[in-house]
């Protein structure tokens, strides 16, 4: 088995890579009914193109990937859903709604199914890393690639931030553990997350946090967000899960990991490579949310790495010389 290059990306200004950059594709957007919810989703590329899912992160929705969807369409079929709760799917009451991370990976895998995504490549950032392992462990052979975007499977990948989660709401939850995190759903908390570690503030747009914040004054938004901080104690346990599956499937795998981000640490994201020895690793000057401020680097990276590792390697095994 051949190792790829581990390459080290710490870019200080906005850059492109490739001669010619990709031109942005249409984006259409939709919902369809999944067991009784409405759920949204972003939609880019020909069906006839290479599936690719990106699965959202916390506060967010698809809205975080409204530009890198567009210039991924030119050469895949992008798909972006909202979880329940999030963004423009249907937002059940808690009381009659369990949020939990077991249910949101049931939803986008029946999501997926109806919608025809059978095999894809999977983009999973900080809450898409949940929900898509629970997905790829019920059925690991739809995943044809990973890409991983600050998204924690590691111990060591905790910050400071979630020492109120671990080391009090996850061992007793009550009013008094949950107030000070609800402090992460404010206005200004939502702001700091986008802002923070980036390394051109400058080209984050406001309605990203503006977005997140008008969906947390729905009915129900900070219950429904309590219930998942909450619930999130219930992937720590299955951390090991995850390194084993990474581990005897050895998936093609590239990592993208901003640096500065304020939930998950460097050393999180190096502790992937313990056990995807060959992944492709791209250290990034930036934060949480790395793709808006990366956004021509990470493109340009996926385009590369799907042509030159995953389609060269598809195409070497049909011609019988693997």
């Amino acid at each position: 088995m051949s190792t790829s290059p581990q390459i080290t990306t710490t870019l200080t200004a906005p850059t492109s890579t490739l001669a010619t950059p990709n031109a942005p594709t249409p984006v259409t957007f939709g919902t369809i009914d999944v067991d009784g919810l409405k759920i949204a989703f972003r939609e880019a590329g020909h069906p006839s193109n290479p599936k690719l899912v990106l699965l959202h992160g916390f506060p967010a929705s698809s809205h975080q990937y409204r530009d890198l969807i567009r210039v991924l369409g030119d050469t895949f079929h992008v798909i972006a859903p909202d979880y329940p709760g999030f963004g423009n799917s249907d937002a059940p009451d808690p009381a009659t709604y369990d949020y939990t991370f077991d249910k949101l990976a049931l939803v986008i895998e029946r999501f997926l199914a109806i919608k025809g995504f059978v095999r894809y490549g999977l983009f999973v950032q900080d809450y898409g890393g949940p929900v898509g392992f629970r997905i790829l462990a019920r059925n690991p052979e739809a995943l044809e690639w990973l890409i991983l975007q600050n998204t924690n499977a590691y111990e060591v990948g905790f910050t400071a931030a979630w020492d109120g989660f671990r080391g009090a709401l996850w061992k007793h939850r009550s009013p008094e553990t949950e107030s000070p995190l609800a402090g992460f759903l404010t206005h200004d908390a939502i702001k700091g997350i986008y802002l923070h570690g980036a390394k051109a503030p400058e080209l984050i747009s406001p309605d990203n946090w503006e977005s997140d914040f008008g969906f947390m004054q729905r009915p129900h938004a900070v219950r429904m967000n309590l219930d998942l901080f909450y619930d999130y104690r219930t992937n720590v346990p299955l951390y090991p899960v995850w390194q084993e599956f990474l581990r005897m499937r050895q998936p093609k795998t590239i990592i993208f990991w901003g640096q500065d981000d304020v939930f998950f640490t460097r050393e999180g994201g190096e502790a992937y490579l313990k056990d995807l020895p060959n992944a492709e690793m791209h250290r990034l000057v930036g934060g949480h949310f790395a793709v808006e401020d990366n956004l021509d680097t990470i493109s340009d990276h996926m385009h590369r790495f799907y042509a030159a590792t995953v389609a060269g390697t598809k195409k070497q095994t049909s011609n019988g010389q693997a």
